[in-house]
């Protein structure tokens, strides 16, 4: 098993591409199945879930065609609409075949998801809306079983708000019949990037990135080609590797647009950030203070402060400048990074979904262990600050969202590499 190994004290400068979005490619990936055409899609990420995607697609009779960040999908020979617990207890994002099967083969057997062991996420969002549009559902050994001649558009309104139900619902409700109206619906960039893919299709689609969406069902959907968006996640942690070394960073092929809450934030740190357009292209310049300022933040659902870049605030806090609050209310798990920070000398209390920061004036190098997949990521940033090496265990968990993590950070001057445990 993989390890990294990163050395503090380094200042990163230079620049540094941002892959496609992960969290975008998962649904967009699925959408392929609502279709006997091929799909084509760029700027596709090589992460562990992509690939865990692809293998499930396949084996449900999809042909998959790779090279580099270019996939095509071509679902015409669909037979096998089943998602086995093989492929899919370490991706929880798998669930998000069972509304495009339904649609599609009208029926489908998936299995209960698996993934980051950071609280609750249950699926009975996504049961009941499908069954709101008509389709039979139980679940039985471990397996959603779902059966319907063809769904029917419905008026449909989810008791939170939930990423992957408004995707895995708003696929489904593309071929069924008549009108689905999705009520506090989910209105992260990603939603609106499977929408805008799905409308490439065919599909009658409008108010997608408000919380309130309408679909109108179409016969059939055909081929497309799509350009996954950039990944505002790994656009954010790199913002905060730059910030909490002091460095001046470019990050290209992305947007500050879809990050206003993060960008504000750090700026409130010290930081100085500035967004750049160019024909064709867009990029961000982030240039930090020696020293960051403390800032507290409230994780809520997009456009508020995203819950995936919370992990890493607690490392930019953890040796900044005064103290700081982080109020956790997506998910009731996730602060098991917090012991592993103290670890490295952090001043650090946890009371429920809260957590105290006191800044330290330094941070020293010891063997941590990755918990999630943002954990990871906020053990490299204080690892990259930290006296001495941080040796960090279970790194699998990075790779399945973070594109080639340690060779963008090398070529920033930062001193990390990855070595068998």
């Amino acid at each position: 098993m993989d390890r990294l190994v990163v050395g503090g004290g380094a200042r990163l400068n230079g620049e540094v591409a941002i892959s496609g979005a992960k969290n975008a490619a998962l649904p967009i990936l699925c959408a392929a199945l609502l279709t006997r055409e091929t799909l084509e899609l760029t700027n596709v990420p090589e992460l562990n879930d992509i690939g865990t995607m692809l293998k499930l697609l396949e084996q449900m009779g999809v042909r998959v065609s790779r090279e580099e960040d270019r996939v095509s999908l071509d679902a015409g020979g669909l037979h096998n609409p089943v998602a086995p617990y093989e492929l899919v207890k370490t991706m929880r994002a798998s669930i998000l075949v069972l509304g495009p099967l339904t649609a599609r083969c009208g029926e489908a057997r998936v299995s209960l998801p698996g993934g980051c062991a950071i609280g609750a996420r249950p699926v009975d969002q996504h049961i009941r809306g499908l069954q709101a549009m008509g389709a039979e559902i139980g679940v039985e050994h471990g397996y959603v079983q779902a059966r319907t001649p063809r769904l029917r558009g419905a008026r449909l309104f989810t008791d939170m708000v939930t990423v992957t139900g408004t995707e895995n619902l708003m696929m489904a409700a593309c071929l069924a019949q008549g009108e689905t109206i999705i009520e506090n619906a989910a209105r992260e960039p990603e939603v609106v990037d499977l929408a805008r893919c799905l409308v490439s299709m065919g599909a009658r689609i409008s108010g997608a990135g408000t919380d309130v969406i309408h679909i109108h069902g179409v016969d059939r959907l055909h081929g497309a080609r799509h350009r996954v968006m950039p990944d505002r996640i790994e656009t954010g942690t790199f913002l905060c590797a730059a910030a909490i070394t002091g460095g001046r960073v470019r990050l290209t092929g992305t947007s500050s647009g879809y990050l206003d809450a993060v960008v504000d934030k750090l700026m409130d740190a010290g930081c100085e950030i500035h967004s750049e357009k160019a024909p064709g292209s867009e990029s961000i310049l982030i240039q930090a203070p020696s020293r960051l300022k403390a800032v507290s933040i409230r994780t809520a659902p997009y456009p508020a402060f995203p819950t995936d870049m919370q992990a890493q605030f607690m490392a930019i806090n953890c040796v900044a400048e005064g103290s700081a609050v982080i109020r956790e209310t997506i998910f009731e798990n996730r602060f098991m990074h917090a012991v592993e920070l103290i670890r490295l000398g952090a001043e650090i209390q946890i009371d429920g979904n809260t957590a105290f920061i006191i800044g330290a004036e330094r941070l020293q190098g010891a063997t941590v262990m990755a918990t999630d997949l943002r954990a990871s990521a906020s053990l490299v940033l204080a690892g990259l600050v930290a006296e001495g090496e941080t040796h960090i265990e279970r790194i699998y968990h990075l790779d399945r969202g973070y594109e080639r993590i340690e060779q963008k950070l090398g070529a920033l001057g930062a001193q990390i590499r990855r070595e068998q445990a």
